[in-house]
């Protein structure tokens, strides 16, 4: 029981957290509204212009699919077993995609653009963006992402393992005490 409110708390919480274009218009038009109204218009511009340029929304969606990955099997081992379950997955994330829209992520992201950046900090970023050496930055970023994920992901297994390995050697009461649970657990 608490797998299944752990999985649909983090489905959940995920979906909150990525907007959804499917939305009444006048709750659309909030969302946007009230997430960059107090932005100046120029600001605001310059701020869409850096995002733009720096493929945030690509990269976004990106991020929204990585996180699929790891809130799908949650949702499906949430769920009671059966032979509907992965029609049913796959149809929620149908619908799911059919409704995200990153331009509603963006206009709530403006703001913190905003808090962080002054005006002449976002002109200068649009002009390194601008620039060759910027725009061959925001190209590469992505694979320098995945790349340096799957690199610090395999270091972080190696190190979990070493320190694992290091643990139960020395603790052989702990070593003993996780032998006997593997003997004893159910067949599955």
């Amino acid at each position: 029981m608490k797998r299944t409110a752990l999985a649909l708390f983090v489905c959940l919480g995920s979906l909150c957290a990525y907007p959804q274009s499917g939305a009444q218009p006048a709750q659309k038009q909030s969302v946007q509204t009230s997430a960059s109204s107090s932005v100046h218009p120029a600001k605001e511009a310059d701020i869409r212009k850096l995002l733009e340029l720096t493929g945030a929304s690509s990269l976004m969606l990106q991020s929204m699919n990585d996180a699929e990955k790891n809130v799908r099997p949650l949702i499906s081992n949430s769920l009671p077993p059966g032979e509907y379950r992965e029609k049913l997955v796959d149809l929620f994330f149908d619908k799911f995609h059919a409704k995200r829209d990153t331009q509603q992520l963006v206009a709530l992201i403006i703001p913190i653009y905003d808090k962080y950046y002054s005006g002449p900090e976002i002109k200068g970023l649009v002009q390194f963006y601008s620039s060759p050496l910027g725009k061959k930055m925001a190209s590469v970023l992505p694979s320098i992402m995945n790349e340096s994920q799957a690199v610090g992901g395999k270091w972080g297994e190696q190190l979990g393992r070493d320190s694992m390995l290091e643990v139960l050697e020395e603790h052989p009461d702990l070593r003993k005490a996780l032998e006997d649970a593997k003997a004893n657990q159910p067949q599955q």
